[in-house]
């Protein structure tokens, strides 16, 4: 994987127009010239595989590697640095002309529009046999199909392009597809992808650096996702998007809600399941010493430790250095490189509230034996002595240690001392040490958060993994089939590797009802998945954004030292309202296109 991501830009035959359908190759190398030989042919494969997005760089949203602004974006977290796009996207100061809208629409275009050039040309490669054409025009197909998925749940339906590169210019003028048939599109070319690509055991044992390329098993599970977001809320049945329609009257999102979806989703997931579980893949565990699940240990490390059973698919090249800056606090008279950061990506209070107790219970749960004063002696996983902890943070299930620094929490590396996190005013890591570089809410994101140095670059970001083939299966299957056990048995199995009660065990009763259980899939799921980049679009599909985005976000008073510090304060007031859902086509676009029709409200 080293190799396909370290080739350089040195055929970047992409990029030569600033419209969305770009000319290719450029003027350096012709088209023969380039699939002359697999030397060539490699690098401009690399350049397809570029566009995987490399979502630990937040920081900087778009670019050619289309990094994402989904944790700051959402009510998980926030950023402290104005510049952050992100914070833009939370008080509604955005439109058509943002950069970061016109990026993600160009740059997955020019990747959909490269995997289409290297299918048509691949047999041309004269020192390739046949069985490894087909399997490198077979991971561009499903690469293409994945760029449509990633611009599908941005903006809704998307133009297809078709199997032909089309020549760009001006008078190219292309309607937008219907989200059923961009689905069903997406769909099939990952069917049929998956039926000429190995699966990830077959690949690892023919050769170990190939691990990155697509595979059987990656195409399904993008596959089980795009029929999951057609069966969600916000595509099926949406009445807001009623006035979605092409300039021919063609409506782009159905209006009636079709049930049956949620079981054409849940028969992709069980598909999945049934191929690769327990045999190619499995939930990540470590054991303590007596052979029972180390729960701390399982959930911290299925994210430090690359290419993990649990890991489906990975973007080796990643941007970690700099989201480790960010996760590590200030640390003020500690090294800088080492213990000494930035602190930068705040956890909400919001986010913070949705981590249970430790006896699997909401903090709302009268018999979650939740205490919000005071202080208690306690003992955290990732401590070594007892120490006084506020008691909101005590007794929380193990993922709320594995994700969230909090004040007088002991921080990770151990190689300068033990360092105690002071995120009160005028505290090591507070506002008053840290100036332009603090948590805004007074808690810091820990998730991903390596052992050592906080200045690395050698770890990959996590994209999908099998957890979240469990949500989404659960999830799916309890629509199509209200309560169902099957639904029960796959989220118990996320509860079991996070240490906590499972549903329908003595101390914790099975939910009562489809809702019930829906609610406790999306629970489970804001916890599970925590600043993994699903909850951004997670409450758009589910078309609860407008409550869970919209308003007052709480933290703690950063402006205070104890004990008015531990205040809970609204940091800020976002804004999200029904346009937001989707973002807007491209302005550019919608002027030179004449057949693309704006998404409602912008």
């Amino acid at each position: 994987m080293k190799k396909i991501f370290a080739i350089g830009l040195l055929l970047l035959t992409t990029i030569s127009c600033k419209k969305y359908l770009d000319q290719v190759p450029d003027d350096r190398l012709t088209t023969d010239q380039t699939f002359h030989n697999w030397r060539n042919a490699e690098q401009f494969l690399a350049n397809v595989y570029e566009r995987i997005p490399d979502e630990y760089g937040q920081r900087n949203p778009g670019d050619v590697t289309n990094r994402g602004l989904w944790t700051g974006g959402s009510d998980e977290a926030d950023y402290c640095w104005g510049f952050v796009q992100s914070n833009d996207v939370n008080i509604g100061n955005w439109d058509a002309t943002s950069g970061f809208v016109n990026d993600y629409w160009t740059n997955f275009y020019k990747g959909i529009r490269a995997a289409s050039v290297f299918i048509q040309n691949a047999d041309k490669i004269s020192d390739l046999d046949t069985d490894s054409k087909k399997k490198y025009k077979a991971e561009a197909r499903a690469l293409r199909a994945m760029y449509y998925f990633y611009l599908m749940r941005l903006y809704g339906p998307v133009v297809l392009l078709g199997e032909t590169p089309t020549p760009v210019d001006t008078s190219l003028q292309i309607p937008r597809s219907s989200f059923d048939e961009c689905v069903q599109y997406v769909a099939g070319e990952l069917q049929a992808a998956a039926a000429d690509l190995p699966d990830m055991k077959t690949q690892q044992s023919g050769n170990t650096s190939s691990l990155g390329h697509i595979t059987k098993d990656i195409a399904l599970a993008f596959r089980a996702n795009a029929l999951m977001y057609n069966a969600s809320p916000l595509f099926n049945g949406n009445s807001d998007l009623a006035t979605l329609q092409n300039k021919d009257g063609k409506q782009l999102i159905n209006q009636g809600v079709d049930a049956s979806r949620w079981q054409v989703a849940a028969e992709a997931y069980r598909d999945f399941l049934t191929q690769f579980d327990g045999s190619t893949y499995e939930l990540y565990t470590e054991k303590k010493s007596d052979g029972s699940i180390d729960p701390y240990l399982s959930c911290r490390n299925v994210i430090l430790k690359d290419w993990n059973k649990e890991v489906i698919f990975e973007r080796r090249q990643s941007s970690i250095g700099p989201r480790q800056y960010e996760l590590c606090p200030y640390h003020a008279g500690a090294p800088s490189g080492d213990v000494r950061a930035s602190g930068g990506l705040a956890a909400t209070q919001n986010m913070v509230d949705a981590f249970f107790t430790a006896n699997g219970r909401s903090i709302d749960d009268p018999q979650s034996n939740y205490v919000a004063t005071g202080y208690s002696s306690f003992q955290a996983p990732s401590d070594a002595v007892v120490k006084t902890v506020y008691n909101q943070w005590v007794n929380r299930e193990p993922r709320f240690y594995v994700n969230i620094t909090y004040n007088n929490s002991t921080w990770l590396d151990k190689d300068f001392g033990t360092i105690s996190t002071e995120l009160f005013y005028s505290g090591n890591s507070g506002l008053k040490a840290g100036g332009g570089d603090h948590s805004t809410t007074g808690y810091i994101v820990r998730k991903g958060m390596g052992l050592g140095k906080w200045d690395l670059n050698d770890r990959g970001v996590i994209l999908i993994r099998l957890a979240e083939i469990y949500l989404s299966y659960a999830e799916c299957e309890n629509e199509a089939n209200p309560n169902s056990a099957d639904a029960v048995k796959y989220l118990n199995r996320i509860r079991e590797r996070a240490g906590i009660p499972q549903y329908g065990s003595a101390s914790l009763p099975l939910p009562k009802s489809q809702d019930e259980l829906r609610q406790a899939i999306r629970k489970e799921r804001r916890v599970e998945l925590a600043f993994e980049n699903n909850r951004f679009f997670d409450v758009r599909r589910w078309k609860i954004a407008e409550q869970t985005e919209n308003g007052p976000i709480y933290g703690l008073n950063i402006n205070a030292d104890l004990p008015d510090f531990l205040n809970r304060v609204a940091f800020e007031n976002r804004v999200f309202n029904k346009r937001h859902y989707l973002f807007p086509i491209p302005s550019n676009d919608i002027n030179n296109d004449k057949q693309l029709v704006q998404n409602p409200g912008w």
